[in-house]
């Protein structure tokens, strides 16, 4: 365990977009924001992304030894430039989520890593979650509330996340602790930027569709949306999470589009679960800070203005990273974990009691 006082961690996010690694600083004793550090960031080379995208899926086993290679020396080369860090926090690779099936796997080992990088490295934040029968996810909720309280916000907010599957906060900032009562609800929306990601990356052989100019182009089909919203996901009560390809059916639907109009479709796709979501909130937000890939899409954003009845912003607005926030949030977790504080609770991951994730590994010249 930790001592008292304030350190400054690190954390890292590789998340189901398969771009890249982020990694970020924080000063924070595991309650409180105290300062926001320095961060940088790891692309993924074609060839790498290419390995990790042919083990979206897998499970623990044979076969995954090239994808971890990748996600072990991207994070290593990435994190051993951040030399004044305590501690380390790695979420690993998602490669399946089936939270009442088989679990979720995340993809790394924290042991490897806290030797190679010679500092403890907490991992494996979802699987205690999942084995007292939450849903894993999402885990950042409990660093939103700390941002709500770092801003002043003093009215509920949302942060909604738009990275390769979307999830929405629910914030009370009056809240004395993310894990009381009626503080947080959080739940994934549906998908988001991956299978928009899919769709040029079949069609056209691009990454994503940079700031929105195939989307705006094209015009939303109304049918292929309508059965889109009447998949059962969206009639379910959260908290609920998903697995990146749970609605590989998406493209299908937009199979017979041209690239133009599929590209807006499966925007508006994005946009229309998140406004289905909002209907769970208890109580209406004040504002909605967008976080990830998606606040970078205007054609996304200006749906989202106009379907939701407050302001949509990016994150930026109120003083914080949007390309960060997922990397600062695990360096939160990772103290919450060394002092023995939850990092999810019923509101967030539907988890029966507030429990704390993550095992701690630390180099072998520092063990014992």
């Amino acid at each position: 365990m930790l001592k008292d006082g304030a350190v400054w961690a690190l954390g890292a996010m590789s998340g189901t977009s398969l771009d890249g690694v982020d990694a970020a600083m924080l000063h924070t004793d595991g309650l409180r924001i105290l300062d926001f550090g320095t961060s940088g960031y790891r692309a993924y080379s074609e060839g790498e992304r290419a390995v990790l995208r042919a083990a979206l899926g897998r499970w623990p086993g044979a076969g995954l030894e090239p994808a971890l290679e990748v996600i072990q020396s991207a994070h290593v080369e990435l994190l051993s430039q951040f030399p004044g860090a305590q501690l380390v926090g790695f979420h690993g690779q998602t490669l399946a989520h089936e939270p009442r099936g088989r679990g979720t796997h995340q993809l790394g080992d924290g042991a490897a890593l806290a030797q190679a990088l010679g500092k403890p490295v907490v991992w494996d934040f979802r699987s205690a979650d999942v084995s007292l029968g939450g849903e894993g996810a999402p885990l950042a909720p409990f660093f939103h509330w700390a941002c709500a309280r770092h801003i002043g916000a003093t009215k509920p907010l949302c942060f909604l996340n738009l990275g390769g599957v979307g999830n929405l906060t629910w914030v009370d900032p009056r809240a004395e602790t993310p894990e009381a009562e009626g503080a947080l609800l959080a739940f994934d929306t549906g998908p988001a930027n991956a299978p928009i990601n899919d769709l040029v990356a079949e069609r056209l052989g691009l990454d994503c569709d940079l700031d929105g100019r195939l989307a705006r182009k094209g015009r939303v089909e109304d049918g292929a949306l309508e059965l889109f919203l009447d998949e059962g996901f969206f009639r379910k009560m959260p908290p609920k999470s998903l697995d990146r390809d749970d609605f590989s059916l998406m493209l299908d639907l937009v199979r017979e589009l041209s690239d133009a109009d599929a590209a807006a479709t499966m925007t508006g796709m994005a946009a229309a679960a998140v406004m289905q979501g909002m209907e769970h909130c208890p109580k209406p937000p004040a504002r909605v800070l967008v976080t990830g890939g998606g606040r970078k899409n205007p054609v996304m954003m200006r749906m989202l203005a106009a379907g939701l009845d407050c302001p949509v912003e990016p994150v930026e607005k109120a003083g914080l990273d949007g390309d960060m926030l997922e990397a600062q949030a695990f360096a939160y977790l990772a103290v919450r974990v060394a002092r023995g504080l939850p990092t999810s609770a019923p509101g967030t991951t539907g988890v029966a009691a507030p429990v704390g994730g993550g095992q701690i590994s630390r180099p072998e010249s520092v063990q014992g």
